[in-house]
């Protein structure tokens, strides 16, 4: 096997509840609440239906539960429809660091309650599973870009060995496990890219089943391909386009990665959240948005370049491209003083008042956001200022060195 390969075996077989800080335990069990909350908020989304219906067609003696319905399903399919609805509100948790990847760590949680389901596992053999999966997706993102890809290529490796570790999975068939992870589920960024559509959720559910389907399939003897990571086609060379070795890894006195993500305040996409949030503060001066001449919002340049730059920011045809366009979030909470999920209807993102309001927004890098935005711990700065046709300035700010997102 390749050396990156042994070690993620060897780390996952190893790490046991005894040897995990009570902070990071307790760190877990908070995005286990917050997980299933946004499962709850996401249920009745049209995506979520129909992915409950297609899972209700599997059946297997390992019965795992469709989490809010009182059918069961294969475990793999549970993991596909419980992790995109708790992924469709855009509520859980969120992970930016500098230089790293990203992404949302929390779309493994449901896929390795799935398995923790059926094998009876307790609640400690449960939370050491979701805090590997944690581990694995935060250190793989933190050591490598894997631009083209879509974060959720990292989720299969994590389900798939934190399922493994519920499994009981032997350090050989837990390294057949990795490679039947890696090799075959590789997802291209073209899922968030441009006008988004419900693949962008459902994208969780599609890593969290593949995840789940390597460790069983691992777990009945297949063999994966060879070298997964340092093999002439393997991962290195073609999904990460360099090499990493991830020597350090949560435990025996470093930090668990879990403790870095960041819980969200407002369901919509992790690099908006700071804008509606100012937004918000603007709201509470205004006396109305009829009033408004034009609306400037400052960001550090990662939000401005992936939500407030391309022209589908200012005109959003779905919900999953509204929730990740910060004119169109600024231009909400403007109006109704917040965003929820109230603000995601179609019947809202058509409203030709709010359509007007958004096209007088205009999103402008600040270098000084930015600079916060790449250190550590991570800031989320948004300066909204609104000037109205009588020639009135009102600015709400959100400044992370307050600590309002931080």
């Amino acid at each position: 096997m390749d050396k990156l390969q042994e070690r993620l075996a060897t780390y996952a077989c190893a790490l046991n509840y005894e040897n995990i800080p009570p902070e990071t335990i307790h760190a877990a069990k908070v995005r286990v609440i917050d997980t299933l909350g946004a499962l709850i908020g996401g249920f009745a989304g049209e995506p979520c239906q129909i992915v409950r219906a297609m899972a209700a067609l599997s059946s297997s003696p390992m019965a795992a539960t469709i989490l809010g319905t009182r059918e069961t399903s294969s475990p793999e399919m549970a993991a596909f429809a419980n992790a995109a609805t708790s992924r469709y509100l855009e509520s859980n948790d969120v992970y930016h660091w500098p230089g790293s990847g990203g992404g949302h760590p929390s779309d493994t949680l449901t896929p390795v309650l799935a398995v923790a389901e059926p094998v009876h596992a307790g609640g400690r053999a449960f939370l050491t599973a979701v805090i590997l999966a944690y581990e694995i997706y935060l250190r793989v993102g933190d050591s490598t870009k894997t631009p083209g890809w879509d974060a959720t290529t990292r989720a299969v490796l994590a389900v798939a060995m934190a399922a493994g570790k519920l499994l009981g999975l032997s350090q050989e068939q837990m390294t057949q496990c990795i490679s039947l992870a890696v090799v075959p589920n590789n997802a291209l960024g073209q899922t968030r890219s441009g006008r988004l559509s419900m693949w962008k959720a459902v994208a969780a559910g599609q890593a969290g089943k593949a995840g789940v389907f390597a460790a069983l399939l691992a777990r009945q003897g297949m063999q994966g391909p060879n070298l997964p990571f340092e093999g002439a086609a393997g991962w290195f060379r073609k999904v990460s386009r360099e090499a990493f070795s991830l020597e350090s890894m949560g435990g025996n006195g470093t930090p668990f990665k879990i403790l870095d993500t960041m819980i969200k305040p407002r369901a919509s996409c992790g690099s908006t959240i700071s804008s509606i949030l100012a937004a918000e503060r603007a709201h509470v001066l205004l006396k109305g948005t009829r009033d408004v001449e034009r609306v400037t919002v400052e960001v550090y340049e990662p939000a401005k370049r992936g939500m407030g730059t391309d022209e589908v920011n200012w005109r959003p045809e779905t919900r999953e491209t509204a929730d990740h366009s910060i004119p169109y979030v600024v231009a909400a909470a403007l109006m109704d003083g917040t965003v929820g999920a109230r603000q995601f209807t179609m019947e809202r993102i058509r409203d030709p008042e709010l359509m007007a309001l958004l096209q007088k927004v205009e999103v402008v890098s600040n270098p000084e956001f930015t600079k916060a935005y790449e250190s550590v711990p991570v800031g989320h700065s948004t300066r909204v200022e609104v000037v109205t046709k009588s020639g009135e300035r009102h600015v709400g700010e959100v400044n992370s060195i307050k600590g309002d997102t931080r």
